[in-house]
């Protein structure tokens, strides 16, 4: 069927791109004859998923019904955790609807949407989609600069949207500084606080929970897609004060969490052994990668979450093209707004020692081409 014609379509789509995941599998299987290719471009678990959360999905014996769309007793688990009720938890089919939700119960056309640039690439999509304006400021150093993202706000701004850690550099926000930024941002704003990779952060990070409670204009973001190894699923949560969830629950879908999504993130929260586990192979991985990353003499940006952004002296896509060539998926900075950096999940430590292989490798032949300084 051919595509509609340009007068039927919304003006804010000009330009709109629909998404475009990372390459999978079966495609360099396909396209370069290797067989067992190494994949480190989505950020998934390298240690697949909580068997807690498998044997809750193997016991769901009916979907003839539709599930209970309170999920009562899943949100009460969750608000726990915080000592939060269950009417201040909000959940959704991933984050990423969560973030969507955001957008439309809060801005209306011509609003603003402060964000870092590069970020996570829906901030600004949502806000083309809704008609708002996205107020980018950049990253100092691969990190969030909240002083600028302060002076960016205005008397028409409704959301401030904060990676942390950011997507695609793996940065964090220092805590005092955060607690400050939020702080002083005016009332009438909402700050949402996407902490995707919450879990692999060190102890002296910024809980966006802890933000909530002394800003209650916050909503704070979280996926089961991580570490729990949930990503196929979808399910994500948020966690803000029963006014905001109120109003993004007169704009959310009905049932959008399917029951064996709920079963399975019920089933998680008590795998503690697996999550352990997932956190110890992450730190492993990244103290190998850092080290390795050292002696090849590359940049890579501080990773407080379970993957790197590492510098290249090509382009971004040639690097990416050069990997695939090699058998391993990365991604490609250029799609995600970093130029000239990969961006790679940490995998296990056979698949984090293959990508260096491969890595090293692609790295001698670039530098014949290029000066080492470009890195």
């Amino acid at each position: 069927m051919p595509p509609p014609p340009d007068d039927l379509l919304r003006r804010t789509l000009d330009g709109l791109e629909p998404y475009r995941p990372g390459t999978s599998v079966g495609e360099v299987r396909a396209r370069f004859g290797i067989s067992d290719p190494v994949k480190l471009s989505q950020n998934e678990n390298p240690l697949g998923t909580s068997p807690r959360a498998l044997a809750a999905l193997r016991a769901v014996d009916s979907l003839s019904v539709y599930v209970e769309d309170d999920h009562r007793e899943l949100k009460a688990r969750l608000g726990e955790r915080y000592g939060l009720a269950g009417d201040a938890v909000i959940l959704g089919h991933g984050s990423n609807e969560l973030v969507q939700l955001a957008f439309t119960a809060f801005i209306d056309p011509g609003d603003e949407a402060v964000m870092a640039t590069p970020t996570f690439s829906l901030f600004r999509k949502n806000a083309q989609l809704f008609g708002a304006r996205a107020v980018q400021v950049p990253l100092d150093d691969g990190v969030h600069d909240l002083p600028a993202m302060l002076d960016a706000v205005t008397p028409r701004t409704r959301l401030v949207m904060v990676c942390d850690p950011n997507n695609p550099t793996g940065t964090r926000v220092e805590r005092s500084a955060f607690l400050g930024f939020a702080g002083a941002l005016p009332p009438g704003v909402l700050l949402v606080i996407d902490q995707a990779y919450r879990e692999y952060m060190d102890s002296g990070a910024t809980d966006g929970v802890d933000v909530l409670k002394s800003r209650p204009e916050t909503l704070v973001l979280r996926t089961a897609s991580k570490i729990y190894g949930l990503a196929a699923v979808r399910f994500g949560y948020g966690y803000a004060s029963p006014a905001v969830i109120e109003s993004m629950n007169r704009v959310r879908l009905p049932f959008n969490v399917a029951r064996p999504s709920a079963a399975a993130m019920l089933a998680a929260l008590d795998d503690d052994e697996f999550v352990a586990r997932s956190i110890e192979n992450n730190e492993l991985g990244k103290r190998y990668l850092f080290t390795e990353f050292a002696r090849l003499g590359v940049h890579v940006y501080p990773s407080s979450a379970n993957f790197l952004a590492v510098g290249v002296p090509v382009t971004a896509d040639e690097a990416y093209i050069a990997l695939l060539r090699r058998g391993v998926i990365v991604r490609s900075g250029d799609g995600l707004g970093l130029p000239r950096y990969l961006r790679v999940t940490v995998g296990t430590p056979a698949e984090n020692q293959a990508f260096v292989a491969a890595f090293e490798a692609a790295l001698e032949g670039w530098r014949t081409h290029v000066s080492p300084a470009a890195c």
